[in-house]
């Protein structure tokens, strides 16, 4: 802040406090685009605006403590340091809510047990197969994306799906034979 700024801050405030209300909303609107910044980088999102309008009642409430032959920026900084420490204060009291023992997803283990079968099965085809399968069957590229991605004509990205598939299918029907 600019201390051409701090300085009409303090002439605000002490037109305030002599009784001019223009001054007095002009200061608060100033200080109020401060006080954001200043608590958006020490506070979480959903509280800023509370601690805004906080510090600006309590700057309100405390108006008549602010001496004009003194800075007004050291003043200001210090109500706001009070009110953000009264937030990390109420912050660490505030109970989060408790999560249940069961917090699992319902089927959630056989999900990640398959993907990581198919990620395994993926692994045994050939590089360019295991690409082509894996941006158009399963990021849901197109075959013109894919091939954009990849340096391969639109025709090799669908014979390497169509390869790739029937050699997945053909591990899937072996190893099931097997076990």
């Amino acid at each position: 802040m600019a201390d051409e700024q701090a300085d009409q801050w303090g002439a605000w405030m002490a037109a305030a406090q002599a009784g001019h209300g223009g001054a007095y909303r002009r200061l608060l609107g100033d200080i109020r685009i401060w006080l954001l910044r200043y608590f958006a980088r020490r506070l979480p999102p959903g509280q800023v605006e509370d601690a805004v309008q906080e510090t600006l009642i309590a700057i309100h409430e405390k108006r008549h403590t602010y001496d004009p032959a003194r800075p007004f920026r050291p003043w200001l900084a210090a109500v706001a340091r009070y009110k953000w420490i009264d937030r990390l204060r109420a912050m660490g009291r505030e109970r989060g809510d408790e999560l249940p023992d069961t917090i699992g997803v319902e089927g959630h283990e056989s999900e990640v047990t398959s993907a990581i079968l198919l990620r395994d099965l993926i692994d045994r085809l050939k590089p360019a197969q295991q690409q082509a399968i894996r941006l158009v069957k399963l990021d849901g590229f197109s075959v013109e994306e894919a091939s954009a991605q990849t340096g391969q004509s639109p025709s090799l990205i669908k014979v390497n799906i169509h390869r790739g598939l029937k050699q997945l299918a053909a591990i899937v029907r072996d190893t099931s034979d097997e076990e």
